[in-house]
């Protein structure tokens, strides 16, 4: 992709990704394995590094175009976030040499500590290189290691995502330097991505609602055409559609006005707590609204559910989300709320 899109090319670019992402290649109930298949497909199309540049198999494009596709993979749970719009933008950003390349090459990216740790890292196991940013010495430094070097320990989240725990040897990596921001960065883009997948889950979860209460029936009629659920649907959708314009909105600002902005860091903020507080009531009236169904293994809602909780925490929790709005409000001061809302 050159240059902006047109919204006759974004409509295929989303017909495509929802041919690309319409089978559930696992059998109900099975566990999560790296789906090699589906991530050479993605490379072959250009979508594993979307926004890198052509040159190192990547696509040129940006936010907007990587904001269709989360939204397209959703629960499919590959690491295409970690993979380009974290590891990839830190090799970029740092200019640190990299012994991997190619577009089927996998990786993840995760933030050490001083022993050169990290928890709940996506992948980790599956992947061929970590992309870490570490401190030393008051310095934060991007280092590409491979699988080889790292330790890992297998976890998985709540819906069963492998999230694993990592360990490297951090003494004898040199590292390039890169700005402290960087790290402010690292959390935020990462929170978008998050809150751009959890809201095409949650429109995947009211087609499913949707679906079963137009099909099952009670007493002679349709399960949708009773009030009390017909008022639960109408919650999902809106609380889904609340966090599809959060979301959005923030891909728009950061694309508009950088990472580093503070617009951009209020709207990306609002959009991870939109989404986490839109899970909430999304999850609940989803399985309200399918009853015991939606909890068996052989159906797909609580994969779907349980992603959605799971990203909550991921990149930030709702409450950290929500202590950074009221800590941009509060910072706004005589300027007020409401241009901080508007402006962007």
């Amino acid at each position: 992709m050159t240059g902006p899109a047109t919204d006759t090319e974004m409509r295929e670019f989303a017909r495509m990704l929802d041919q690309v992402f319409a089978t559930d290649r696992r059998a109900p109930g099975e566990a999560r394995e790296f789906d090699r298949e589906l991530w050479s497909t993605l490379a072959e199309l250009g979508l594993t590094r979307l926004t890198g540049p052509e040159s190192e198999g990547g696509s040129d494009a940006g936010w907007t175009e990587s904001a269709y596709l989360l939204a397209a993979a959703g629960a499919t749970d590959l690491p295409i976030a970690e993979n380009d719009l974290l590891a990839g933008w830190l090799l970029a950003r740092s200019g640190c040499p990299t012994a991997n390349s190619g577009p089927a090459v996998v990786r993840t990216a995760a933030v050490l500590d001083a022993d050169g740790t990290a928890r709940h890292v996506p992948w980790a196991r599956s992947v061929h290189a970590l992309v870490a940013l570490c401190e030393a010495d008051g310095t934060w430094r991007v280092t590409e290691f491979a699988r080889s070097d790292v330790e890992v320990t297998e976890a998985a989240n709540l819906a069963s995502m492998p999230r694993d725990h990592v360990r490297v040897d951090i003494s004898a990596q040199q590292g390039t330097p890169v700005p402290a921001d960087v790290v402010t960065e690292f959390l935020q883009r990462g929170a978008l991505a998050r809150a751009l997948a959890m809201a095409g889950t949650m429109e995947r979860v009211l087609a499913l609602v949707v679906e079963h209460t137009s099909a099952r029936t009670q007493f002679g009629r349709a399960v949708g055409k009773f009030q009390a659920v017909q008022a639960m649907v109408a919650d999902i959708a809106a609380e889904g559609a609340l966090a599809r314009a959060a979301a959005d909105a923030a891909v728009s600002i950061a694309e508009e006005h950088g990472f580093g902005s503070s617009e951009a860091g209020f709207a990306v903020a609002a959009a991870k707590s939109c989404a986490g507080h839109a899970a909430s009531v999304v999850v609940r009236n989803a399985h309200q609204c399918l009853g015991a169904i939606g909890f068996t293994r052989e159906h797909e809602l609580h994969r779907h559910t349980n992603a959605l909780l799971a990203w909550r925490s991921e990149y930030g929790s709702v409450r950290y989300w929500d202590e950074a709005l009221v800590a941009a409000a509060a910072a706004a001061g005589e300027r007020g709320l409401w241009p901080l809302i508007t402006d962007g």
